[in-house]
């Protein structure tokens, strides 16, 4: 089926799937057609300022309170801040892509957690997960009071069927489902794979663009929230809560995928990367590559985001005189980057589609040596990065990595050897110079 979207970020929306069942002129009136129940969910406190307070009025089948009891069931490979399991390391960490399950394996299943910092309960830091999947949720619900959830698909097709509708997203696309919004995940195209940013902190948005001035970056109008489409059916189904780091399953007569009728701004999104309008030099150096923003989860201090999420498409390359890819460096933030497709450009082996990297704070980190020689030697011309889509976590606080992280054989052993052959260029110069000296000079050495 051919999906409908509302477009636009931090709108409030109005949606209905049946007409009229959307109450016009107040929120919650003393009969609603339909006999649907009137239930508003809030993502701010109810005072946040206008520009960022969160909610929206729900009309639905049957109330969200209408299930039994929670209880608590294992948590696999899912992990939740604070993070204690292992100290941080200074240590460069790569993983290779995660396989696909063997064994039938939903999106909930097939989550494995490889780090994060802060605490939910008190609403700063984030946690970053992989995921693979093969199999749909087809009688089982999710949803996350822990923190939103930012899905980044490197492979394959995903259908989130959510409380306000259905978003489907491919490679080069991500969703994000704000917190305690309930939702399953359909797989029509078979297998899955990606990456997830739990954001414990504000809900994302689009970064302050500063002398950058209206438009460009991401624009709002090329994010896509989706249309009422509601599920009125009955079973022996479960809901899974995230809920203060654990897992806990509810047994429901009924999908609660049952609203008819919406309005409000708390509401999931989807936003292709390609659309992205990456602005970059056109004289020289190599800019701060906060021109890469995509959104940000602020904090109370103006500039420092708890949480960013940053993109690195095709683009053009025509710095004069400039060594061009990321130059070696040393960061405060933590960057978790992850590539989709094609190569990036600080690396030339080892970085496949669907891998993983984590540069720690102040861990010194860049191009690999034969990246780094391609960058030195290459002509001074204009050149087209194409097949190319990474993208980058970045986060303010140190990323703590789970036992998995550190003891699974996904994760390379011998990344470290990315830089070691990288000579010493200043012994060979200096020799080189003192030799032209002699030459020029006539004089003894």
């Amino acid at each position: 089926m051919e999906l409908q979207y509302q477009t636009g970020l931090g709108n409030e929306f109005s949606s209905e799937a049946l007409p009229g069942a959307l109450p016009i002129g107040q929120n919650s009136p003393q009969n609603i057609r339909y006999g649907l129940y009137a239930e508003q969910i809030t993502g701010t406190p109810f005072t946040a300022p206008r520009e960022i307070n969160r909610w929206v009025w729900t009309y639905r089948t049957r109330p969200s309170a209408q299930h039994k009891p929670f209880r608590e069931i294992g948590q696999r490979l899912i992990r939740t801040g604070p993070f204690d399991e292992a100290r941080p390391t200074p240590n460069q960490l790569r993983w290779r892509p995660v396989p696909i399950p063997s064994q039938p394996t939903d999106f909930v299943d097939g989550i494995v957690t490889l780090g994060g910092n802060g605490d939910p309960s008190q609403q700063t830091g984030a946690a970053i997960h992989l995921f693979a999947a093969n199999q749909s949720m087809r009688d089982r619900f999710f949803y996350n009071a822990d923190g939103e959830l930012l899905i980044v698909v490197q492979l394959g097709t995903m259908r989130f069927h959510t409380e306000l509708g259905i978003l489907e997203t491919v490679p080069n696309e991500i969703c994000v489902i704000p917190r305690g919004i309930r939702f399953r995940v359909e797989l029509p195209a078979g297998p899955v794979r990606g990456y997830i940013c739990e954001n414990y902190g504000q809900a994302l948005r689009l970064p302050l663009l500063g002398p950058i001035g209206t438009q460009g970056l991401a624009n709002a109008r090329d994010f896509s929230a989706p249309v009422a489409a509601f599920e009125d059916r009955d079973g022996d189904y479960r809901l899974v809560a995230k809920y203060s780091g654990g897992l806990f399953e509810a047994e429901i007569d009924h999908s609660p995928l049952d609203v008819v009728a919406w309005h409000g701004g708390y509401a999931p999104y989807k936003y292709d990367l390609t659309r992205f309008n990456c602005l970059n030099t056109v004289t020289y150096d190599h800019p701060d590559p906060s021109i890469y923003c995509v959104l940000a989860s602020p904090t109370a201090v103006s500039g420092i985001s708890n949480v960013e999420l940053g993109c690195f498409p095709p683009r053009w390359s025509v710095a004069d005189h400039t060594f061009r890819p990321p130059p070696f460096h040393r960061n405060v933030a933590s960057e978790f980057m992850g590539l989709i497709q094609g190569q990036y450009i600080g690396k030339a082996e080892g970085f496949v589609p669907g891998s993983a990297s984590l540069h720690n704070s102040m861990t010194g980190h860049g191009p690999d040596a034969e990246a780094y020689e391609r960058g030195r030697t290459a002509e001074s011309k204009p050149q087209y990065l194409g097949d190319t889509m990474a993208f980058m976590f970045e986060t303010q606080l140190m990323i703590r990595p789970t036992k998995f992280a550190l003891e699974t054989e996904l994760l390379e052993q011998e990344y470290y050897r990315a830089w070691a052959s990288l000579p010493n260029q200043f012994r060979k110069a200096m020799l080189s110079s003192t030799e032209n000296e002699f030459i020029a000079t006539g004089k003894s050495k």
